[in-house]
């Protein structure tokens, strides 16, 4: 391959201001220096699909923000988690100018010169890639990453317009996967606002008509979850038992397939385990299009899952019915994750329990009201379903083109290639 070569990512950073770093230190951020405005503050957990996600982010005043300036992100930075999940890394675009890196972050500055930042990082997304910074972190319990491992890692890099070129063609993939996203957030909201306005506000088609019984509107009931639906939890069969989990075809999901997800749908469990498995456990299986909540640490993280399936114990799973259905459920559970955190204990990490969790009060609606609303907000579910296998396959897509791309296997010099409007911006980042 004419001028591809090999180099270290120690060696993309030999020019003044590029750098690998830490984020600022604890003692040089403490918890009493954040504050509900400001300047935002990447941290691991807002690194999400490649791209830093603005919910729940942290912030900081602006003179916090000045006294920690070589923390500042430009265009074309990449932002590592230092623990945990330390394969997954975000791309920093022109709206994060003048962010923060924060703590428990690593912080890539790159030599544009000689790497087109989007390059750098579909090349960093490779599963090989991933793994191999997988195994050289350090740490016993949690894998730790730091910069003499990314310094280290090697990156094999074409001349600047092949790696303008392979970025296009990914790029694409990604642009159609954000426009879905797009179209799927406006029908989340839309199915969300509906239930509001029937359920929560109580302002259903008819409602002006409808007596109000002790609080109630007439012909509705308030009953327990244990009257309302079903419910069952999970279980994890053995790791040491290899029958139990080679091989297998059963998804069985943990808590973190739904925190990494954060989709209203799943799909696919990250680990599935076998017939043997399921019955030499406590793990249950369930029903496609019944609704997992987590139960344990993280509570209230809901999805949906689309095959029968299972989870470990950190669930409770809600199996919808007529008088319930999935699109009243799902809400339901979803407007009330606060007060399930609120009747949550434990010493170690929060836990509802199902014990709880069966005494909870619910109000049933009409059964005609439930059946008008389920013809309209089955509508929204569908369309959203299809839109996120579209993402999944694109995803499958784009990533087998990822190795062959970044292998050579797949020559694009004599190609033309028109660059897609998200590359527009990319350009140039190095004068950012």
């Amino acid at each position: 391959m004419k001028g591809w070569h090999s180099i270290n990512v120690k060696d993309l950073c030999n020019i003044d201001n590029t750098f690998v770093q830490t984020g600022p230190f604890g003692s040089q951020l403490h918890e009493s220096d954040y504050s509900e405005n400001g300047i935002p503050v990447i941290m691991p957990k807002n690194i999400v699909n490649g791209k830093i996600s603005e919910n729940n982010i942290a912030r900081v005043s602006d003179n916090h923000a000045n006294r920690l300036k070589r923390h500042k992100v430009i265009p074309g930075d990449i932002i590592y988690g230092r623990r945990g999940d330390i394969g997954r890394h975000a791309l920093i675009g022109h709206q994060e100018k003048g962010w923060l890196c924060g703590t428990g972050c690593l912080l890539l500055r790159l030599n544009q010169k000689k790497i087109f930042p989007p390059y750098s990082h579909y090349y960093l997304s490779q599963q090989s890639i991933i793994d191999y910074v997988s195994n050289q972190a350090v740490g016993a319990t949690m894998p730790n990453l730091n910069t003499s491992i990314l310094k280290k890692l090697p990156v094999l890099l074409p001349p600047l317009p092949i790696q303008r070129k392979i970025a296009a063609i990914l790029s694409a993939y990604d642009d159609l996967i954000e426009n879905n996203n797009r179209r799927i957030s406006i029908l989340e909201k839309m199915a969300e606002e509906l239930y509001r306005e029937w359920f929560v506000r109580l302002r259903f088609p008819g409602h002006e008509n409808v007596k109000i019984v002790k609080g109630v509107p007439e012909g509705w009931a308030m009953k327990s979850v244990e009257d309302a639906f079903k419910y069952l939890g999970g279980g994890t069969p053995s790791t040491s038992v290899n029958s139990y989990w080679q091989d297998g075809h059963i998804n069985w999901y943990s808590p973190t397939d739904l925190t990494a997800s954060n989709s209203l749908f799943s799909f696919r469990s990250k680990q599935q385990i076998t017939e043997q498995g399921l019955k030499e456990s406590s793990a249950r299986l369930f029903p496609a299009y019944s609704i997992m909540m987590t139960s344990r640490a993280t509570i209230g993280q809901i999805s949906i899952n689309t095959t029968p399936a299972c989870t470990n114990q950190g669930f409770i799973t809600c199996i919808p019915n007529d008088e319930v259905p999935l699109h009243f459920l799902y809400y339901w559970l979803k407007l009330n994750k606060s007060y399930f955190i609120q009747i949550s204990s434990g010493a170690t990490f929060l836990e509802l329990t199902k014990g709880k969790f069966k005494n909870i009060s619910m109000l049933v609606p009409d059964p005609q009201i439930v059946g008008n609303y389920v013809k309209i907000q089955k509508t929204h579910f569908e369309s959203i379903e299809v839109l996120l296998k579209q993402n999944e396959l694109l995803s499958v897509s784009r990533d087998r083109l990822l190795t062959r791309l970044m292998s050579g296997k797949i020559d694009v010099a004599e190609l033309d290639i028109q660059f897609p409007p998200s590359m527009k911006d990319a350009e140039g980042v190095a004068d950012a």
